[in-house]
C-alpha cells in the first residue's frame, strides 16, 4: 500500500507540473490585460500615463514580452517561486493569493459541505427506492425529480428561488452573507448567516440531487439482478438485509469514484450560484480574477484544485481497496 501510494505521489508531482503550464499559457493568451485596464481607468479619471510608465507596469507585474520564449519564461519563474511555497501576490488585492483564498474559501467550502451533507442523505436513500420499488409511483415520482435537477440551469432556479422566496414571500435575504444594518453576536449572527445561506444551499441541493439519484438507482438495480441477491433471498435473508447489507454495500463502488471530484468542488466555490446570491465566496472571488486578467490568483486558484484533484483521484483509489476487497493496490 505505502510503495503504491508513493509511486503515485511521484506521478502526481509531474501531473501537476504539466497543468500548471497548460494553465499558465492559456491565461497568458487571454485577450484579457489588466495594466491596459489599469491604465484605462486612471485616463478616465482625466490623468495622463506616460508610455514609460506604461512600460514600467508592466515589467513590475513580468507581462512585458507575450512571446513564447517571454511567456515560458514567465513560467519558469512563477514554478521558481511556487517551489518555495510562494504563489505571488495577488494583481487586483495587492496581497499574497494565499491570503485571497484563505479570506474567502471558507464561506464556499460551508456552503458547499452543507449542501454536499443534504444531497447524499436524501439522494441515495431516494435512489435506492426507486430501485426496490422499479416501475412503481415512487420510482416514476424520483425520475421526474432526477430530470427537473438535471434540467434545470442554475442561474435560472437560483433566481426564481430568490425571486419566489425572498422579494415576494420575505421570508429569507435576497442577497448577501451578513445584515449590514444590524450588529448580531453570537446566536443571533449564526442565525443571520443561515438565512442568507439557505436559499443557495437549497439551490445547490436541489439541482445537484438529480445526478446522484440517478446514479445509485442504476447501481442498485444492477446489483439487485446479481446472483448473489437472488441466492440471498433464497436463503430466506430478509429483505431488508438482502437491501442493506448485501446490496447496498456493493452501490457503493461506483459512488466512491465520486469522491475523486467531490474534494475540489468543496474548495472551488458555487460561481454562478455565488453570483446570482452576491457571495463573497472563492467562486465569485475567482470570475471577478479570470475577468481582470489576475494572473498570480488563477494560478494559485487553479493549481490549488488541481492538488486536490490528484488527491481525490488517489483517495477514491485507496477507497476502492476498502469497499471492495478485489481490487489490489499495486
Amino acid at each position: 500500500m505505502l510503495k503504491y501510494v508513493l509511486k503515485r505521489l511521484v506521478q502526481s508531482v509531474f501531473i501537476l507540473i504539466g497543468v500548471s503550464m497548460i494553465i499558465y499559457f492559456l491565461i497568458r493568451l487571454m485577450p484579457v490585460d489588466f495594466i491596459q485596464d489599469k491604465i484605462n481607468a486612471i485616463n478616465q479619471g482625466g490623468a495622463t500615463v506616460s508610455q514609460e510608465t506604461v512600460d514600467a507596469m508592466y515589467k513590475m507585474y513580468g507581462l512585458g514580452d507575450n512571446s513564447f520564449t517571454g511567456i515560458l519564461g514567465g513560467y519558469f519563474t512563477w514554478l521558481a517561486a511556487l517551489f518555495r511555497f510562494d504563489l505571488g501576490t495577488s494583481f487586483v488585492y495587492s496581497i499574497p493569493v494565499a491570503d485571497v483564498i484563505v479570506q474567502h474559501m471558507g464561506i464556499s467550502f460551508a456552503i458547499s459541505l452543507i449542501a454536499t451533507v443534504f444531497e447524499f442523505m436524501i439522494a441515495i436513500p431516494l435512489g435506492i427506492t426507486a430501485a426496490t420499488h422499479q416501475y412503481s409511483f415512487r420510482d416514476y415520482l424520483v425520475t421526474i425529480l432526477v430530470m427537473i435537477g438535471i434540467s434545470l440551469p442554475s442561474f435560472f432556479f437560483g433566481n426564481m428561488l430568490k425571486d419566489v422566496l425572498a422579494l415576494k414571500l420575505g421570508w429569507f435575504p435576497a442577497s448577501g452573507l451578513i445584515d449590514a444594518t444590524a450588529s448580531y453576536t453570537g446566536a443571533e449572527l449564526l442565525i443571520d448567516y443561515a438565512r442568507h445561506v439557505f436559499i443557495p444551499i437549497l439551490t445547490i441541493v436541489i439541482l445537484s440531487i438529480g445526478a446522484r439519484m440517478r446514479m445509485t438507482r442504476t447501481n442498485m438495480l444492477e446489483v439487485m439482478n446479481s446472483d448473489y441477491i437472488r441466492t440471498a433471498r433464497a436463503k430466506g435473508c430478509e429483505e431488508n438485509v438482502v437491501i442493506n447489507k448485501h446490496a447496498f454495500r456493493n452501490t457503493l463502488i461506483p459512488l466512491v469514484t465520486s469522491m475523486a471530484g467531490l474534494i475540489p468542488s468543496l474548495f472551488s466555490g458555487a460561481i454562478i450560484t455565488e453570483q446570482v446570491f452576491d457571495l463573497p465566496g472563492i467562486g465569485n472571488v475567482a470570475l471577478d480574477a479570470m475577468n481582470r486578467g489576475d494572473i498570480p490568483f488563477i494560478m494559485g486558484y487553479n493549481m490549488f484544485l488541481a492538488v486536490l484533484s490528484v488527491l481525490g483521484v488517489l483517495l477514491a483509489d485507496l477507497m476502492y481497496g476498502i469497499v471492495d476487497p478485489r481490487v489490489k493496490l499495486e
